[in-house]
């Protein structure tokens, strides 16, 4: 953005030096990797533009129902190829200007035209043909083939009289000119990079504004460092508990601990030679594990069982498929004769049929007389993965196979990079698995290898591609939660991702300043990282309660929806909408 930018930004907000009386912090650990929607793909990163930007639709906190957002109302043609939205009139941008139909055209057409906008989210836009908006409040996108996901397009509409003067949107942060505008629920008023993210309420968001004065993500390299603060009432919330935290915080006064079933899956990501869109390859992988055979013989000498027992103390399931069993529609098992369930003699054999044996040493080599000694990206700030990377050293040194563990603070580096050999990977999966599929096809990839593209692991796989663009079209629920399992049963043979668990949502927050707040779903769902800004655009500071009990003033999922009006959907649609969104795991977005 030129030096111009700043002069055009007036938004009608107090700053976060003023005084302030109900705030509400919470303790992060995961780096912010950019402000730009157009860029982010890290689960810290797009909470906050949740609460900062509104999006076409949303999601019902209570069931994850399409729901209206920006948009109030949409219809498709008969053959699904045009799509129109009613944008709705009571929405202003933070600096008092409406927010727009061409707002939202714009939005998109710049992700269609503009490879480095369409770097975080440009699997949504990739099929559009056209995007218009004939007045201030329809918005037609034409699209070249059917689109599953024109109900669930999780793209942050920005303000363009803001935007429109970005010259690189490979490079812009968008933090440049404080407050940024927006029109969601929040206004980010202040941001030090892994120090805090200060958000102000909107007092003009037409759904209302938020219950409390301010909302502080403070960043905490240290879990054990956050939970102390959280005991001694310096944070309001702490996400991503360990099992051994929210054991010592059950008994702590003033502390609720939540813990629900998890709409994460972290796993083992195998690089598979890092590869650009315009053939080039790049990093120094291992070039044993382009081996099928070594990677099925690590994969089977993993006990998974054991990491869901003792790493996560049952606070997670143990994984197979891509699509946590939260999300039941999409959910898939392998069957027996094709599951690689925990078998190291079989592994042993595995390798000695490849052709790896053991030296003298006991080392398993190649016919190159490369040993198979592996490096594993592990994040230093997460537990779980140097408690997972200590039993996977002692499972695979069996096999005659090394592992050094390499917990670094900033992991994107070396993945970017292809500088690596396995991974400790994961996203947050919305109801709806469009993007976190999308991730894994040659489209993804980069453009070159100086590019960053939206894969998440350099996965090509022209099989694995036919099978997303079915899925990608097919408006039956059926048959495409069909192909949708497909997708995964070819994920798993490839390979090259390795669900290891899915792990619970295990998260605290003190209710002597938390009085009320919506989970999401609303039975048994979280509170961190949802699909929308629910828990805290809901969140009643307990100062407000009076008398403490709250009593008639907690936040119902009725309340909460009944400013939503009706939503209008195509009759087909009706019972196929659902979420989808990339929210991404808490180490990648």
């Amino acid at each position: 953005m030129g030096p111009s930018a700043a002069s055009a930004l007036s938004p009608a907000v107090t700053t976060a030096d003023d005084r302030l009386g109900k705030v509400l912090t919470l303790a992060v650990s995961q780096s912010v990797d950019s402000l730009s929607p157009f860029l982010a793909q890290r689960l810290t990163s797009t909470t906050i533009h949740r609460l900062v930007y509104e999006y076409l639709t949303n999601y019902d906190p209570e069931d994850g129902r399409t729901i209206p957002g920006l948009a109030t109302a949409w219809k498709s043609s008969p053959d699904k190829l045009t799509w129109t939205y009613t944008i709705r009139e009571n929405s202003t941008w933070s600096d008092g200007k409406p927010a727009t139909a061409e707002d939202a055209a714009w939005t998109f057409r710049t992700m269609m035209t503009n490879p480095d906008a369409a770097t975080a989210n440009g699997s949504f836009t990739a099929n559009f043909r056209e995007v218009t908006a004939p007045d201030p409040h329809t918005l037609v996108i034409r699209l070249k083939k059917p689109q599953a996901t024109m109900v669930a397009l999780d793209v942050p509409i920005v303000p363009k009289h803001i935007w429109e003067k970005v010259r690189d949107f490979s490079t812009f942060n968008n933090d440049r000119s404080l407050p940024v505008v927006g029109n969601g629920p929040f206004i980010l008023t202040d941001y030090k990079v892994d120090q805090y993210v200060r958000l102000r309420p909107n007092k003009k968001f037409w759904r209302g504004a938020p219950k409390i004065d301010e909302l502080v993500l403070k960043y905490y390299k240290d879990g054990d460092a956050a939970v102390a603060a959280l005991r001694k009432g310096e944070v309001s919330f702490v996400p991503n508990l360990t099992p051994a935290q929210a054991a010592s915080l059950k008994s702590a006064p003033d502390v609720k601990v939540n813990d629900a079933p998890g709409r994460r899956f972290l796993a083992l990501a195998v690089n598979p030679g890092a590869r650009a869109r315009d053939g080039q390859r790049f990093g120094n992988g291992h070039p044993a594990l382009l081996d099928p055979a070594v990677r099925t013989a690590l994969f089977l000498a993993v006990d998974r069982a054991t990491l869901v027992e003792k790493v996560f103390q049952g606070h997670a399931v143990a994984g197979q498929g891509y699509i946590p069993p939260r999300f039941s529609r999409y959910a898939w098992h392998p069957a027996p004769a094709q599951e690689r369930a925990y078998d190291p003699e079989l592994a042993a054999r595995t390798l000695d049929a490849a052709g790896y044996r053991k030296n003298a040493a006991g080392k398993r080599t190649g016919k190159d007389g490369r040993a198979l000694d592996f490096r594993i990206l592990c994040h230093a700030t997460d537990p779980h993965d140097k408690a997972i990377g200590k039993y996977l050293q002692e499972w695979w040194g069996k096999l005659g196979v090394g592992l050094t563990v390499e917990c670094l603070d900033n992991i994107t580096d070396p993945w970017l990079k292809g500088d690596y050999d396995l991974a400790f990977d994961g996203w947050s999966v919305n109801p709806d698995p469009d993007f976190v599929l999308s991730i894994h096809t040659c489209g993804a990839l980069p453009a070159t290898p100086s590019d960053t593209g939206s894969t998440d692991n350099f996965i090509c796989d022209r099989t694995y591609d036919a099978l997303y663009a079915r899925q990608a079209a097919e408006y039956d629920p059926s048959a495409r939660a069909a192909l949708v399992k497909q997708l995964q049963s070819r994920l798993y043979d490839t390979g090259f991702m390795n669900v290891l668990a899915y792990p619970n949502a295990v998260e605290a927050y003190r209710t002597d300043h938390i009085a009320a707040i919506t989970t999401m779903p609303a039975a048994a769902g979280n509170l961190w990282g949802q699909d929308g800004y629910w828990s805290w655009w809901s969140a009643k500071p307990a100062a407000a309660l009076g008398s403490g009990d709250g009593s008639g003033d907690g936040v119902s999922t009725g309340a909460v929806l009944g400013a939503a009006g009706a939503v209008v959907l195509v009759a087909a649609l009706a019972a196929w909408a659902v979420v989808r969104r990339r929210s991404s795991a808490d180490d990648r977005e």
